[in-house]
C-alpha cells in the first residue's frame, strides 16, 4: 500500500485527497507501431532502459545457460524425431492447438495508434524509463503520475509528476472487485472509444482498494 509520502505527493500534485490510487505498468510489450506513426510522436522510447545488473545478467545467460538450454533442446528433438516416427503411421494423432493471437494491439490496447490509448503508449517510456506510473483518481479527474527514477520502490516514491490527465467525459476507469492477486488489471476507456488496459498492480491493500472505488463509482 502507498504510504504517507506516497499520498503527500498526491494531494499536492492533485491540489487535494485522491480519491484513489494505484501503481501499475503496461502487463505485456508493447507492439510495434508503423514507422510514420511513430516518427510523428516523435520516435520515443518503447522499452524501459535497463538497470546495469540487467546486462551482467543477460552475459551470464548468454555463457552458461543458454548452452545448457541447446544441450536439453537437441535431447528432446531426438526424442520427438524416435516418437514421430513410431507415431507417423497413426491418423487419429491430435493436432496441437495454434497459438491464440492478441491481435495488433497485443491485448494491451484496441490497436488504433491515432487514437489516445496509442498516442499514450507512444510517448510511455519518453515520460519515464520506468515502466511503473501511478494513477491518480479525484472526483473529475483520472491522472497518470511518472517518477523520473529508472528504478523506484512503489510504497516510497515521492517525486512524481502527472503526465496525463483526463477530466470527467474524457476517459473512465473500468475494473472489476475481488480479481485475483497477481491477475488484477483494469482499463481506462477514452472518450473517442480506444482503451488501455493496465495490470501488475502494486501492494495488495491499495490495489484492493482502488479497484472497490472504481467498481462502486465511490
Amino acid at each position: 500500500m502507498a504510504n504517507r509520502k506516497v499520498h503527500r505527493r498526491a494531494t499536492k500534485v492533485l491540489g487535494t485527497e485522491p480519491s484513489a490510487l494505484v501503481w501499475c505498468s503496461v502487463p505485456r510489450s508493447i507492439p510495434k507501431p508503423p514507422g510514420d506513426v511513430h516518427r510523428a510522436a516523435g520516435k520515443g522510447r518503447l522499452k524501459g532502459r535497463h538497470h546495469l545488473l540487467v546486462y551482467v545478467g543477460a552475459v551470464v545467460f548468454c555463457a552458461v545457460i543458454i548452452p545448457i538450454c541447446l544441450i536439453d533442446m537437441l535431447g528432446q528433438q531426438i526424442d520427438r524425431l524416435i516418437e514421430g516416427r513410431s507415431r507417423r503411421s497413426d491418423p487419429n494423432r491430435r493436432q496441437g492447438t495454434p497459438a491464440r493471437d492478441r491481435g495488433p494491439g497485443n491485448g494491451i490496447f484496441d490497436g488504433d495508434w491515432n487514437l489516445t490509448a496509442g498516442q499514450l503508449m507512444l510517448r510511455w517510456f519518453s515520460q519515464s524509463p520506468s515502466p511503473r506510473r501511478l494513477v491518480l483518481l479525484d472526483r473529475d479527474r483520472i491522472c497518470v503520475a511518472a517518477s523520473p527514477r529508472r528504478r523506484l520502490a512503489a510504497t516510497k516514491a515521492d517525486d512524481f509528476e502527472i503526465v496525463a490527465e483526463f477530466r470527467a467525459g474524457e476517459a473512465r476507469i473500468e475494473a472489476e472487485a475481488g480479481q485475483p492477486r497477481g491477475f488484477a488489471a483494469f482499463r481506462i476507456r477514452f472518450a473517442d472509444g480506444s482503451w488501455l488496459e493496465l495490470g501488475r498492480l502494486a501492494g495488495p491493500k491499495g490495489a484492493d482498494r482502488f479497484l472497490r472505488t472504481t467498481a462502486t463509482g465511490a
